[in-house]
């Protein structure tokens, strides 16, 4: 179902969605609503004891039952404030346990989703439903819900027994409060359109927190703080005057919620008065009247705030169901293969790809591509920017899926294979490295979850795959391989996440190791170790390597050339150099990207050093004047013993 689809629903019927996850925790639910429901009996039953008390011992001068009686409603507010405690035992453990279940499944579907819909999806917009969203559902559940029913149920069982004392009463009191039901009708369709704006707005206002705290450092290198405090200034101002708007929607239905009520008590008086003095009502049961009326106003005057918690709710439902509605197209076979000797033939036979949006005019991005790599081969993918490399690269884990054609991994079409085994088998490193805020050992065995972290094997596949990618710099942290490196790894240069990252897919020993230029901020000579370190692992597994850098085809067997989506020659470098003029072409392109890369990487090494030496051209300096302080110190105590 769409949100669109959603948003046709009535209210009721989008809110009876959550029954799945209510489902467990309904006779507890139903428990508090019982309670809640008593609390209400006991305050309809106060007017109808205090209507006998009036009327009877008071008129008599009975003190006797005068002080049972106060006794009597001593205990029926007593059992009221026990009631409401009860409720709230009832159903608080329950309703955590229903956003638990909630936000379970709505981070599971996250990852299950494939990564077209998070290409789509704005972060901040997935945050928001996660955490405000599904705890708004489930405070709605434990609260608003059942006030809103139990309130209702007072106001109906209350508005009958006003007609007990008096029908002209009942129905002066009624008639009155009529214009309270087109308030409401008007205030839930004009509020619920500003809650979702003002929802949306607050997904879009925490995407712009995540992206400025993620590129701070790129704000303040191009001194660019200013531009995004005044961008976020105008989304904050922009969800400030919807949360106005809301507000006064609001402000409208509390008035009308304080005022017509007043004018029900005032001209309900002035009819009771004239009743009385005819003598068709006693002063008992005017006095019941109002005191009903007054245990009747909470339940009036709630009816704004529940119903703007009732459309808050249902937006916020239709939000999480837009994502776990989403339809996740890469799924597990429904009679799924397996390989269980792989060998690492991976194929690429008749390959075509889109994404979604692509317009139906434009030409597929990947066009009919065909390659195969032989178990144990290394191929090198060349191709200038834009033909589709990086692409290429995504579809053996079936991060996307083609859209025609096959992708075989040992004869076996990869969309016949379990995610999970295809997974096993095909490692993949990315040229923009992702760590995630845990140790280095778990960023690099992350891969590897039959391994427990801490055995002396899970030790060694972590030391091999850290000898391979150079990363030797993770020993030297505070707490070793232990280290947290922090969100995203930003606590780490570029170099050293994109090692990590290559430690990672070479830790997970795959038979296909996918790699799309993982040495692209190495430094020469580091970049050299690592391919040199590389070579022995790739001999005995298959490799498809995006290359960006002349050195990096070194690495390779054969080369594979992409061109306008298709691969336009395949062979050794120096046949390609000899044969294609394309692939002179490209190799060019990358032996002048990688010397423009080389020299400003060998700038930054220089600033580097020049810092260096300064900061301790700057140490030595104040170990000097440290000396010369002491040695002041010391020739000044002497003289003044002397």
């Amino acid at each position: 179902m769409t949100s669109s689809s959603a948003e046709r629903l009535s209210t009721p019927r989008a809110l009876a969605r959550l029954y799945p996850f209510v489902r467990p925790a309904l006779p507890r639910m139903i428990g508090g609503f019982f309670a809640a429901l008593g609390a209400a009996v006991m305050t309809l039953i106060i007017p109808l004891v205090l209507q006998a008390v009036v009327d009877g011992p008071i008129q008599s001068g009975n003190l006797t039952v005068i002080v049972w009686a106060s006794v009597g409603v001593l205990v029926l507010g007593t059992l009221e404030a026990l009631f409401i405690f009860l409720r709230r035992a009832f159903v608080l453990t329950p309703g955590t346990a229903v956003e638990y279940e909630i936000r379970q499944q709505f981070y599971r579907r996250l990852q299950r989703l494939p990564v077209a819909f998070h290409d789509k999806w704005q972060s901040g917009q997935l945050l928001s439903r996660m955490m405000q969203d599904i705890n708004l559902i489930r405070r709605w559940l434990v609260f608003g819900l059942i006030l809103l029913i139990v309130n209702v149920l007072t106001i109906l069982v209350g508005s009958v027994l006003l007609f007990r004392w008096h029908w002209s009463l009942g129905v002066t009191f009624l008639v009155v409060s009529i214009p309270l039901w087109f308030f409401g009708y008007r205030f839930e369709r004009n509020y619920g359109v500003l809650a979702r704006q003002s929802q949306d707005q607050a997904g879009d206002l925490a995407t712009s927190v995540e992206e400025s705290v993620h590129g701070i450092r790129v704000l303040k290198a191009f001194g660019r703080g200013k531009h995004a405090l005044q961008k976020f200034q105008r989304q904050v101002e922009t969800l400030r005057g919807t949360e106005l708007r809301k507000a006064r929607e609001v402000g409208v239905l509390w008035f009308w919620l304080e005022v017509i009520p007043m004018i029900a008590f005032a001209l309900c008086l002035l009819l009771g008065i004239w009743l009385t003095s005819e003598n068709q009502l006693t002063v008992g049961e005017l006095f019941a009247f109002f005191a009903m009326a007054t245990a009747m106003r909470w339940p009036l005057e709630s009816l704004g705030f529940l119903f703007s918690f009732l459309v808050d709710a249902r937006t916020a439902t239709d939000r999480v169901f837009e994502v776990l509605d989403e339809e996740n197209t890469i799924v597990d076979p429904a009679a799924p293969k397996t390989i269980r000797d792989p060998k690492g033939e991976l194929a690429f036979r008749g390959v075509h790809f889109r994404y979604q949006d692509a317009a139906a005019s434009e030409r597929d991005l990947l066009d009919g591509v065909d390659l195969v790599l032989r178990p144990g081969e290394t191929m090198a993918l060349v191709g200038l920017t834009g033909s589709g490399k990086t692409t290429l690269t995504t579809l053996p884990g079936r991060l996307y899926d083609v859209t025609g054609g096959t992708v075989e991994l040992d004869g076996v079409d990869v969309r016949d294979l379990q995610l999970e085994e295809l997974r096993t088998h095909i490692s993949m490193a990315f040229e923009d490295a992702t760590l995630f805020s845990a140790s280095v050992r778990e960023n690099v065995l992350l891969g590897r979850d039959d391994l427990d972290l801490h055995s002396p094997e899970a030790q060694a596949v972590l030391d091999e795959a850290l000898q391979i990618a150079q990363a030797h710099f993770a020993y030297e942290l505070p707490d070793g391989v232990d280290t947290t490196v922090g969100e995203e790894g930003l606590s780490l240069s570029g170099g050293q996440r994109q090692r990590l990252a290559l430690a990672r897919a070479v830790a997970a020993k795959p038979a296909v190791l996918v790699l799309d230029d993982p040495l692209s901020a190495l430094d020469v000579d580091t970049e050299a170790l690592v391919e040199a370190a590389l070579r022995r692992v790739l001999a005995t597994t298959t490799a498809l390597i995006v290359a960006h850098r002349p050195s990096t085809v070194a690495l390779a067997d054969r080369v594979a050339v992409l061109e306008g989506g298709r691969i336009t020659a395949v062979g050794t470098h120096s046949d390609l150099l000899r044969d294609s003029e394309h692939y002179r072409h490209v190799i060019s392109s990358l032996e002048a990207a990688a010397a423009e890369e080389d020299a400003e990487q060998a700038a930054e090494q220089a600033v580097a050093e020049q810092e260096q030496e300064r900061a301790a051209e700057r140490a030595a300096e104040d170990a000097r004047a440290r000396t010369d302080a002491r040695e002041r110190v010391t020739t000044e105590e002497v003289e003044v013993n002397l």
